[in-house]
């Protein structure tokens, strides 16, 4: 699958200043397989260490942390020379060898140009363990989500489509195969971005196949649970991982501790809540008291709402069959509104953007504010179809008068107003 990561590896590549490269992701995004499609496309030969599957190669890291002997071993356990700026090192589950971890801070201050990216299930979670000596400004860090809705055209055959797209976005003009992007939008929703769930899909094409893909996915969330965090710990952040639907379907999607169970409290459960953030499992939207500059000296963390970096893990979460959302009823506007919304969070953190959420004094509540990288403030209602009515917005826009607003629906490209109407299917196109 073409995944829009290897454009910024080849950043790294190129760059003369490199530092290693911490790929941080949930597990199951495709971190080893970018990695590895990238490093045998544009390096002579790869070293693949794996630390949870070759404790030998954890032993290498244990007597000292000096590059040069630990490249010689290397190559004598893998029975490979290597290059340097001709070998790609890949550190895999890295955060299985804190030693290997501390190793990145002196290959980048080593004279040799050693090329290495490392990563690992997790790695948000166990970098916050007080034992592992984190390599302070001696690394860059990416992360890697699953497929955007973009990625998942490219992985169906739909590039041309992709192309349309972005060129009705980049011109504002009606896109024509609109009925088209739309169907396979909701066919994204239920499916997903993450990559196994896609490959199965797409090799298949049968719904309930996918469900127990998708099921298969979030127990193995379940199983890091348990495996990172000690019990007490584990069984709070179940249960807010559990709570996820609840918290989405009420009229009211902000976070509330009383939904996980009667009498939680936030000094209980903030600790699960960092887990499953960390973990790159779900986002958290924090309300803005101010819809001004910069929005993170305003944005206020009591307020907040939660969610899923993949809609089809979420759909999965709702025990619905896959089938029932695709259909055109309306008898699950409800659920496909929280999912939808849940996409638009999503797309806009993949796009490198902060989402935020605003309300009013009164009732008024805008689903999405973010800043632009030109110092915008840009607010964005969200509506998962054709009705496009919104006293929110407007209340919005008489009050702060950003430059434009964006309202994202089953509507075509058009602007009305200096609100501009981009469809569901192309949110990923959102950027300055």
């Amino acid at each position: 699958m073409e995944r829009k990561i290897s454009v910024r590896f080849q950043q790294w590549k190129d760059d003369p200043n490199r530092k290693p490269l911490l790929l941080y992701g949930a597990r199951q995004v495709g971190k080893t397989y970018s990695v590895l499609d990238f490093g045998k496309t544009h390096y002579s030969n790869v070293i693949y260490v794996n630390f949870e599957a070759n404790t030998e190669a954890a032993n290498i890291f244990a007597r000292d942390l000096n590059p040069d002997r630990i490249v010689k071993e290397l190559s004598a356990l893998y029975g490979q020379t290597i290059l340097p700026s001709d070998t790609l090192l890949f550190f895999d589950e890295i955060q299985v060898c804190e030693r290997a971890l501390t190793s990145l801070k002196y290959f980048c201050e080593d004279q040799v140009d050693y090329h290495i990216i490392a990563a690992g299930s997790l790695l948000g979670v166990a970098l916050n363990r007080e034992h592992h000596s984190f390599p302070v400004g001696k690394v860059e860090m990416v992360s890697l989500y699953p497929l955007d809705f973009e990625e998942f055209l490219w992985a169906n055959g739909r590039s041309e489509l992709a192309d349309l797209i972005r060129e009705s976005y980049n011109s504002n003009t009606r896109m024509s195969l609109h009925e088209t992007a739309l169907d396979l939008f909701r066919l994204y929703l239920v499916v997903g971005g993450m990559p196994g769930a896609v490959l199965e899909y797409r090799e298949r094409e049968d719904l309930d196949y996918l469900h127990s893909v998708q099921k298969n996915i979030s127990d193995a969330y379940i199983a890091d649970m348990a495996k990172y965090a000690a019990p007490e710990e584990t069984a709070r952040i179940m249960e807010v991982f559990r709570s996820i639907p609840t918290q989405l379907a009420k009229p009211n999607k902000k976070f509330q501790y009383r939904v996980i169970k009667s009498g939680a409290r936030a000094n209980t459960y903030e600790s699960a809540l960092t887990w499953l953030k960390e973990s790159g499992i779900i986002i958290i939207c924090n309300k803005v008291n101010e819809a001004v500059l910069p929005l993170t000296v305003h944005h206020n963390p009591s307020f907040f709402k939660i969610y899923m970096t993949d809609t089809g893990l979420l759909c999965a979460h709702f025990s619905l069959p896959a089938h029932l959302i695709l259909q055109k009823s309306k008898q699950l506007d409800t659920i496909k509104g929280i999912l939808t919304e849940n996409y638009v969070c999503f797309a806009l953190r993949v796009a490198g953007y902060t989402p935020y959420y605003w309300e009013s004094k009164g009732s008024a509540e805008v689903d999405f504010v973010i800043q632009s990288r030109s110092g915008n403030i840009i607010p964005i209602e969200v509506k998962s179809s054709g009705n496009v009515r919104s006293k929110s917005l407007t209340q919005f826009t008489e009050y702060y008068h950003p430059e434009y607003a964006i309202r994202i629906s089953s509507k075509n490209f058009g602007l009305d107003n200096e609100i501009r109407s981009v469809p569901l299917y192309a949110v990923h196109c959102i950027s300055d």
